[in-house]
């Protein structure tokens, strides 16, 4: 990935809906160029999907709560991991170190669906119990990571 694929990923990360003309305008080269560029970026999982960020509470969301979960020792991880996608409300998983070893990040309409949620969470085999917060409100969040030069490649001393 050289600085033009950088540059690129930053004007999509922005506004995912830039024609190949825009983008090849901004970084100086053909759309067809831009389109390689970008197939490419695509196919090796850089680019992992294009998607519409939406209001969650605008689509009848309103509740996230952030769900932690201390897992049963000599239970494997992909199983239950596997169980954790299969719940639609849960929108991110994350596999975690220290006492707790899963983050579940939850979208609901009502508390009645989160309490629904969490008594399927409890069932899941591996589960040694949950804790639950619930967010009050959201200030920001999926904040675009500022664009990061590589390392620089260490010299022989």
């Amino acid at each position: 990935m050289d600085a033009i694929d950088r540059t690129l990923i930053e004007l999509l990360r922005d506004n995912a809906r830039l024609s190949y003309a825009e983008l090849a305008r901004q970084v100086g080269l053909s759309p067809p160029s831009v389109h390689d560029r970008l197939g490419k970026l695509e196919s090796t999982g850089v680019i992992k999907a294009y998607r519409a960020d939406v209001d969650p509470e605008a689509i009848g969301l309103g509740v996230t709560a952030m769900i932690m979960i201390v897992q049963e020792p000599g239970h494997e991880i992909e199983d239950m991991t596997i169980r954790f996608r299969q719940q639609p409300e849960i929108e991110s998983c994350y596999f975690m170190a220290g006492h707790e070893s899963f983050l579940l990040i939850a979208r609901l309409g009502t508390i009645a669906e989160l309490e629904q949620l969490i008594g399927r969470i409890n069932r899941v085999p591996g589960v040694a119990s949950t804790r639950t917060t619930i967010a009050l409100s959201t200030k920001w969040e999926q904040r675009p990571q500022p664009h990061r030069k590589p390392p620089a490649a260490a010299t022989p001393g």
